[in-house]
């Protein structure tokens, strides 16, 4: 019998919500369904709320810095789901993976300098390249029959032609929901390392892996691989947390680290959010049972959605996620223009997605979906899409 009920409707509105509150700022209808953030509409596990009520009510917020007790809960979470053994020395604490990935740039490149991503991706990427000023270099993952992959030839040429410095690694995938394969890596590794181009890996939706298969980190590939990488991960997807700030870079390579914590500080950022750490001890000490339950309840809402589609959309067309809780779909057999899909989708279905085209422009004629949510809202959703599509004549 499940201890968790994900299934409550929890009004999170006037709660300082950037999910549900901010609609009208970003310009978009009050009234819309927002499924566009990866942020989950579930509580986090009890012990979590009680760690920060405690916390509370001791009431004192001075500068804070974690103890032993936050990297041994860390390191024996990473151990237990990722297979690898962390030095807990080797860590660099940020308010956000996002945060981290725009130091890091920063630290091991200069202006101009060529940085490689893989679209469609996390749409930061791009931007965390153009904001620090530097050269946006692109190889695009192959959609093949639904399934996305590495075109490794175009992968290394792209490097060589533009002597690139740093591949932005996104696993699992975001918006594709490619979990990449063991051997997937080893070949990123062996041409990273051919020419000299540091991996920082964003990790960050890790705990998200669907029934049979299987998450391999970057760190898992050898010393060679670690000492030439930067690895993200952060509770913050996992457990429902963002909003307290807290991430973790894993740099095993001392110059490496350096590097980081210097761009790190000259930012002016040093002691972390005492909330923050106080609420990823607990969440690594005592959210497992919750995070196996919640993994129950997505592969569920998964399944929901796909029988949706196939009775009711069958033109629309579901990419397979492997894992996160961000599914990829294509609506390319609509004949419709992207401007018009979107458009349909937002001010008649009153759907807040994240359309297809800000993870690069191969994502036009996609959406990507938000799927943690109580299941009879995402019946409402999909319901107003099959509802939409009728009366605007496309299905």
């Amino acid at each position: 019998m499940a201890k968790y009920n994900f299934d409550e409707i929890i009004d999170r509105r006037n709660t300082n919500s950037l999910k549900w509150d901010y609609a009208k700022k970003r310009g978009k209808p009050e009234d819309v369904i927002p499924l566009w953030v990866a942020n989950m509409d579930f509580r986090c596990p009890k012990e979590i709320s009680d760690a920060i009520i405690s916390k509370a009510n001791h009431g004192i917020f001075g500068y804070s810095e974690p103890l032993d007790s936050y990297f041994d809960v860390l390191t024996n979470w990473i151990n237990n789901h990722y297979r690898y053994n962390p030095d807990k020395n080797k860590f660099l604490l940020v308010p956000g993976i996002v945060f981290g990935i725009y130091q890091s740039i920063k630290a091991l490149t200069k202006e101009g300098d060529s940085i490689l991503i893989s679209q469609p991706v996390y749409y930061p990427f791009k931007e965390s390249i153009i904001d620090t000023n530097r050269k946006l270099v692109v190889s695009n993952l192959v959609n093949n029959n639904l399934h996305y992959e590495f075109d490794f030839n175009d992968f290394e040429q792209k490097i060589i032609d533009n002597n690139v410095k740093v591949y932005l690694l996104c696993n699992p995938h975001n918006p594709v929901g490619r979990v990449w394969t063991y051997e997937e890596l080893l070949k990123i590794k062996e041409i990273t390392l051919k020419h000299n181009v540091i991996v920082i890996s964003d990790e960050i939706h890790a705990d998200f892996i669907y029934s049979n298969y299987k998450f391999t980190s970057y760190a898992t590939l050898g010393d060679d691989a670690v000492n030439n990488s930067i690895i993200c991960i952060a509770p913050s997807k996992t457990f429902n947390l963002a909003g307290l700030h807290n991430g973790n870079l894993y740099i095993k390579n001392d110059n490496l680290r350096r590097k980081v914590r210097r761009s790190i500080f000259d930012t002016g950022y040093s002691q972390s959010n005492i909330m923050g750490i106080i609420a990823a001890e607990a969440a690594y000490k005592y959210g497992e049972n919750w995070h196996k339950e919640l993994l129950k309840y997505l592969e569920s809402n998964l399944s929901f959605v796909r029988d949706y589609i196939k009775n009711k959309l069958p033109k629309i067309k579901l990419i397979e996620p492997e894992g996160t809780y961000l599914i990829w779909l294509d609506f390319s057999d609509l004949s419709i223009s992207d401007e018009k899909l979107n458009d349909i989708i937002l001010n008649k279905a009153k759907l807040w997605l994240d359309p297809g085209n800000i993870f690069g422009d191969v994502g036009k004629l996609f959406e990507r979906i938000n799927i943690a949510c109580p299941k009879s809202l995402l019946e409402k959703s999909l319901n107003n899409l099959y509802k939409t599509f009728k009366e605007e004549g496309i299905i």
